[in-house]
C-alpha cells in the first residue's frame, strides 16, 4: 500500500485501501498499524486534520479494529 508522508510530532505517513476499507499508519517509532473498516470520509478527515495524531485518538482509533502490521 501507498503512504503519503504527513507533517505530524507523531506519525510518518498514512495509506488507505478503499477497496477493503483499511487504513494503514506508521509511526515515527517504526512500527505500523493496519486500521479495519475505515470509511474513505474518515481517512479523508485524517488527511485534512490539522493535527493527525489527534484526529487519530479522537475517530479511528476508539472506533475500529486494528492490527500491527510490522
Amino acid at each position: 500500500m501507498n503512504r503519503t508522508f504527513v507533517n505530524s510530532s507523531n506519525l510518518l505517513s498514512v495509506g488507505y485501501d478503499p477497496n477493503q476499507r483499511i487504513l494503514e499508519v506508521a509511526f515515527k517509532n517504526g512500527r505500523v498499524y493496519h486500521y479495519f473498516g475505515v470509511p474513505q470520509s474518515v481517512y479523508e478527515g485524517l488527511m485534512n486534520a490539522s493535527s493527525h495524531g489527534k484526529y487519530l485518538n479522537d475517530f479511528i482509533k476508539p472506533f475500529y479494529s486494528y492490527q500491527n502490521a510490522g
